[in-house]
């Protein structure tokens, strides 16, 4: 029978109903749901980095403002992807729930609201320089599948002309099996392209890889490089506590079969490495401390492993290097970039390396397998490439690097700079008398000559140092002082080999790292 038996002859068409808000909002969060668990579905098989809302993520770290992200990484550390990631996740469901609203008579506006979503999804992955064309699919299936699910239930609670008792009898019910339907089939989306995904992960590669062996080892580690007893840190920093700054929301996972180094432009020929090709050569072993341009003064943004792998120098020599050139720009699997002075790379005294291996095995994932840059005395945002893939000899006013582009110095050169770990936390309570002090010192590539401590605005008392192991490494130092009841600032300052002393005058980490001297504030009682 028709609808409109009821109505009389040349009476106005009834209104469409108002959806109540809770279900409303309701349909706005399932069609986010299943929008982007069907884009988590597909880009499982075409690359993780093509999931809409990962793609979405890592624009957003690429277009903020430089204060903000620095206010991010000061003030969340390594947790900063994931706060932005849950930021997100709030604003999304947010703005879901008021698009189901706004619909709550007409479909039309919440399908405008979710188209573009999806638009800024597609063109999220399309400006993505790791991502091929067929990533694509992924922000366009999740694109469809939002507005599919958005109109499926709007419609189910809202027939064309209002029915009361339908809509609170057989089509709230079929509502509600619906919504369970959508919220179960997202799930199991959303998982399965998760568990696709992570069969591609690269960890049996690098379980395959085997020990590696370098032939040029690093000298034994003295007992007295550093004094972890008296609470500095070890000298060779465990992988899992090794620090972690970079663009990446997702790992890159990356297998060695798959891997290739590019070295091209300013070269006289261009030349391609396979993973067997740089395993294959004599490998080396160096220790090197590797610190963060986002290390504030006393900040954790610093670590020590002993690198393995093969001269960068080498490999460059084997594509020539053109006169004129200036910049090598080190291009990771996920499009990041860093610009290294080629001075530097090819400087038989400083040992760049691509690195392999740390600690005796195979590079963590997270820290670059299958392989990395490691050039001694420069930052990490102009060194430290991780799962490098492609190096153009190229000049400055040719090509700009990631964080160049965002206002950092181009050479990067490691500041002098030091550090007390222990007695930590700020305002710890020590007893009144001898206090002992320890901590550590850096100046890559130029070596810790000396370090000093004060108490308040007392003289200046020589510290014990560790050994010297190489002057691309840090060292730990320690001393004692006398320390009265009372509230007492102690501060710290190292000079490197050169002469150099730690200037006292604070500096940000922007544009070329942070200076100043450490303090630490201790009650004696």
């Amino acid at each position: 029978m028709s609808d409109l038996k009821d109505v009389p002859v040349g009476a106005p068409a009834a209104k469409p109903s108002r959806i109540p808000l809770p279900r409303a909002a309701l349909i706005g969060v399932l069609a986010l749901a299943a929008a982007l668990a069907a884009g988590h579905f597909v880009a499982g098989f075409v690359g993780a980095g093509s999931s809409p809302y990962l793609a979405v993520g890592n624009t957003a770290i690429d277009l903020t403002p430089l204060p903000l992200k620095n206010f991010a990484v000061e003030t969340f550390g390594t947790y900063d992807k994931f706060v932005l990631l849950l930021g997100m996740a709030v604003v999304l469901v947010i703005v879901a729930a008021l698009a189901g609203v706004i619909s709550r008579r007409a479909v039309l506006p919440g399908q405008l609201v979710i188209g573009l979503f999806g638009v800024v999804g597609i063109a999220a992955v399309y400006n993505r320089s790791d991502l091929g064309q067929i990533a694509l699919l992924s922000p366009v299936v999740s694109l469809g599948a939002g507005v599919a699910v958005f109109t499926w239930l709007h419609r189910i609670l809202q027939p064309q002309f209002f029915d009361e008792a339908a809509a609170e009898g057989p089509n709230r019910r079929k509502f509600l099996l619906s919504s369970a339907g959508v919220a179960v089939g997202a799930g199991v989306a959303g998982l399965t392209g998760q568990l696709i995904g992570s069969s591609k992960d690269a960890e049996t590669s690098r379980a395959a890889v085997g020990k590696l062996t370098p032939v040029r080892t690093s000298p034994a580690i003295p007992a007295d490089a550093d004094f972890a007893k008296l609470g500095t840190p070890p000298f060779i920093t465990p992988a899992a506590d090794f620090y972690r700054i970079d663009t990446a929301l997702v790992v890159p996972q990356v297998r060695t079969e798959d891997w290739s180094l590019r070295v091209h432009g300013m070269v006289d020929r261009e030349v391609t490495f396979s993973y067997n090709d740089i395993r294959s050569r004599p490998l080396v072993e160096r220790p090197v401390t590797l610190t963060c341009v986002s290390n504030e003064v006393g900040g954790p943004y610093i670590s020590n492993g002993t690198f393995i792998g093969v001269d960068l120098k080498d490999l460059l020599d084997q594509a020539g290097i053109q006169n004129g050139a200036q910049q090598m720009l080190a291009m990771s699997v996920d499009g990041w970039t860093s610009g290294t002075p080629v001075e530097a790379a090819m400087d038989p005294n400083r040992g760049a390396m691509l690195a392999i291996g740390v600690n005796g095995e195979p590079l963590p994932i997270e820290h670059g397998f299958p392989a990395r840059l490691v050039i001694p005395g420069l930052y990490g945002y102009v060194s430290a490439t991780k799962w490098v893939t492609d190096l153009e000899i190229t000049t400055w006013g040719a090509k700009q690097a990631y964080w160049l582009e965002r206002g950092w110095g181009e050479q990067g050169p490691i500041k002098t700079e030091s550090r007390i770990d222990s007695p930590g936390g700020g305002f710890a309570d020590v007893k009144a008398g001898k206090v002992r002090v320890s901590g550590t010192a850096w100046a890559q590539h130029t070596g810790i000559a000396k370090v000093e401590v004060r108490v308040d605005q007392g003289q200046w008392l020589p510290a014990t140092l560790s050994t010297e192991v190489s002057k691309d490494t840090w060292r730990m130092w320690w001393a004692e002082v006398d320390m009265s009841q009372g509230v007492h600032q102690v501060f710290v300052r190292a000079t490197d080999q050169s002469g150099y002393t730690q200037t006292e005058e604070r500096a940000g980490t922007v544009p070329d790292g942070a200076t100043g001297w450490h303090s630490t504030t201790l009650t004696a009682r």
